[in-house]
């Protein structure tokens, strides 16, 4: 018994030793601040940690951009016009203006294909023939011919309506070189009128004050013709039918100074056209068209750009001695576009073809009549389909 008491006695003993100097303390835990700036043992970057071999994830889809408007969309050229709607009446209206036109021209042409189903190419030669007498020239003339010789050598134009489209297609290719109406874009938008002597200048001044007077624009009138005291009056005749201001000098004064102080007075009065009467220039004489070049100069000292439009009016009754007097102002003065008058009363409209073709001057009005609204605007698909077309409408005109 005393044995075990001193066994038990000495176990005690030992493990007081061991517990009291033999055992190392365990670590206290870390203050707070030590522990925010103990280190953090640094994990591995994904990049290092072995992982087989994965497709690349899919990119984030991304929020739709919204899109531009479409006045800046970018386009590697402009966008075509929307073609024009064709009027009926308008067309019926032209159509009935081009009677006599559609009765001489259009109607020998008519003829030649009349009751034919196959074309014999020798029919070229008749069409040539007919185009030539009916003022469409001769250049140009022999450029249509020469286009549909090819077709026709291709078989692509096989019978008379074939031919006939062709013929459409080639006139509105010719006719489509821009034009349309006066754009008054500036303020005011200066339209300067040149022409010989009895062509009708003065007159579609009046017409065209009419029209934008009508559409609420402010017009001024400039009587440059100075040397023909009637020409003065008729312009007075029309400022007071339509309400608008004309500006004149003297008898005989100098066409620059009056074109100077009616853009001077159009510019003070706030106005949105001027139009500036000439005298009739004899296009032969070279000391006249010079005159011309000064009206110009003077215009744009008092009005930087301007005139913005140079008009020049044709009578189409001439055929054409008009296609000369269109290509010698066209050499002495910049020429913005054509107003034709009296195409009611010529059988050969075909100048009109001849014209564009040969000066790459676009038309701009046709006169039609002597009514005010008879100035037409001119468009070239509205053109075509009243002088080619089907049909005997032009009540619908009416």
């Amino acid at each position: 018994m005393d044995a075990w008491v001193y066994v038990v006695g000495g176990i005690v003993a030992l493990a007081v030793i061991y517990f009291a100097f033999l055992r190392k303390p365990a670590a206290l835990p870390a203050k707070p601040e030590q522990a925010k700036l103990a280190p953090k043992p640094a994990e591995k970057p994904v990049a290092e940690r072995p992982h087989a071999p994965s497709k690349p994830p899919p990119p984030v889809a991304k929020a739709p951009e919204p899109l531009a408007s479409a006045d800046v969309l970018p386009s590697d050229r402009p966008a075509a016009p929307a073609p024009r709607e064709l009027s009926k009446k308008d067309v019926a209206g032209m159509r009935k203006g081009l009677a006599a036109t559609r009765g001489g021209f259009i109607a020998r042409l008519t003829a030649l294909f009349g009751g034919q189903k196959e074309i014999d190419p020798a029919i070229l030669a008749q069409i040539e023939e007919v185009m030539i007498s009916s003022d469409v020239g001769v250049k140009t003339t022999q450029a249509i011919l020469a286009r549909l010789r090819d077709r026709l050598e291709k078989k692509e134009l096989t019978d008379s309506d074939a031919v006939w489209a062709a013929l459409r297609a080639e006139a509105t290719r010719i006719l489509n070189i821009g034009g349309g109406a006066i754009k008054a874009t500036n303020k005011p938008t200066v339209v300067l009128m040149v022409g010989v002597n009895g062509v009708g200048k003065t007159t579609s001044i009046g017409k065209l004050a009419t029209r934008y007077t009508n559409d609420g624009k402010k017009v001024i009138l400039a009587a440059g013709d100075t040397f023909r005291a009637a020409a003065v009056q008729q312009l007075e005749v029309w400022g007071k039918r339509v309400g608008s201001e004309v500006v004149k000098g003297k008898e005989g004064a100098d066409p620059g100074a009056v074109a100077f102080d009616a853009t001077e007075k159009a510019k003070a009065a706030g106005a949105d056209l001027l139009f500036v009467d000439t005298a009739g220039r004899l296009h032969t004489k070279a000391p006249l068209m010079d005159e011309i070049k000064k009206v110009r100069k003077t215009i744009a000292k008092a009005m930087d750009g301007a005139p913005h439009e140079t008009l020049l009016v044709l009578d189409a009754t001439t055929g054409q001695n008009a296609l000369q007097q269109a290509t010698l102002f066209k050499e002495a003065v910049d020429l913005t576009g054509i107003i034709l008058t009296k195409l009611d009363g010529t059988a050969k409209g075909g100048i009109v073809l001849g014209i564009c073709d040969e000066l790459k001057l676009p038309v701009r009005y046709v006169g039609l009549g002597e009514r005010a609204e008879d100035l037409r605007e001119f468009m070239a698909e509205e053109f075509v389909e009243a002088l080619f077309g089907q049909g005997g409408d032009e009540a619908a005109a009416a």
